[in-house]
């Protein structure tokens, strides 16, 4: 069933002119997000995700309407339109000091923020642990018991509307300083090691056979994927490119390594 607000919110998009008599309602979307009562892209039976273009209009056009406001975080100061997320005790999620999760993002339970950042939009799910400098970009999907580690970069999508924000799926495990942008999916239980560079262009390829089976833009469920180079011929000569390779399927010995990471989403809520 569509959302009666869906024809408001694409009306304003389409005509600035009806942004002022929209602005309750993209505030109240916006609201929606922020308390897990929406989502920007939902899960489907078949194992396909369907991106509700809407909802990430709402958000494009919530900086419109939101004033720039100033706002204290102990001795802490900021000038902008998106204040920080509140009543985070009574959510059971765990910031710690250095971590910023914008309003609009949500949260389950037992979520631990360290020294990091979610944007507006993102959906990070129940035991996950966004690590040191790690960034969680606008509308990106991050499913429950993830843990990505530190310095992971995931990549935010507004525009166009639409688009396929990043999809990682339950139980992963992304390495430290992997970055995956332009709407990469990750399918559930993956591994993925330190310095995997996933784009919407990138190669990967599983290597697990006799010859290399190529694709884009999907991680398998549970496979194990380090960064590889390969071979590309240009017009000043021959040169390296980066790859993803997979090398393996997740075992039980992996998951007792990654499994580690428990004791760190262990506490008192």
């Amino acid at each position: 069933m569509t959302d009666p607000r869906a024809s408001i919110i694409e009306a304003a998009f389409e005509d600035r002119a009806q942004l002022a008599a929209a602005a309750e309602t993209v505030l109240a979307v916006v609201e929606d997000l922020d308390k897990g009562r929406l989502r920007v892209a939902s899960p489907l039976p078949d194992g396909t995700w369907q991106v509700h273009a809407w909802v990430q209009k709402a958000v494009g056009l919530y900086f419109a309407v939101a004033p720039m406001a100033e706002h204290d975080a102990g001795p802490f100061h900021f000038h902008d339109k998106v204040p920080l997320k509140q009543d985070l005790a009574a959510q059971g999620v765990r910031i710690v000091p250095g971590g910023i999760v914008r309003y609009g993002a949500y949260l389950e339970r037992g979520v631990v923020v360290m020294p990091g950042f979610v944007n507006i939009g993102a959906r990070v799910g129940a035991g996950s642990m966004v690590d040191a400098w790690a960034t969680v970009g606008s509308c990106a999907q991050i499913g429950s018991g993830v843990h990505l580690s530190g310095g992971v970069g995931i990549g935010g999508v507004l525009e166009p509307p639409g688009a396929r924000p990043v999809i990682i799926e339950d139980d992963c495990f992304i390495g430290s300083r992997c970055i995956l942008v332009e709407g990469v999916h990750v399918g559930r239980g993956a591994v993925l090691g330190a310095n995997t560079v996933i784009t919407a262009s990138t190669p990967i390829l599983d290597v697990r056979g006799e010859t290399p089976q190529r694709s884009h833009g999907f991680v398998p469920p549970r496979a194990v994927v380090i960064p590889g180079t390969r071979p590309k011929q240009f017009p000043a000569g021959e040169f390296e490119i980066p790859c993803a390779l997979i090398i393996g399927e997740r075992s039980a010995s992996t998951d007792t390594k990654t499994s580690l990471n428990d004791t760190l989403r262990s506490f008192a809520l």
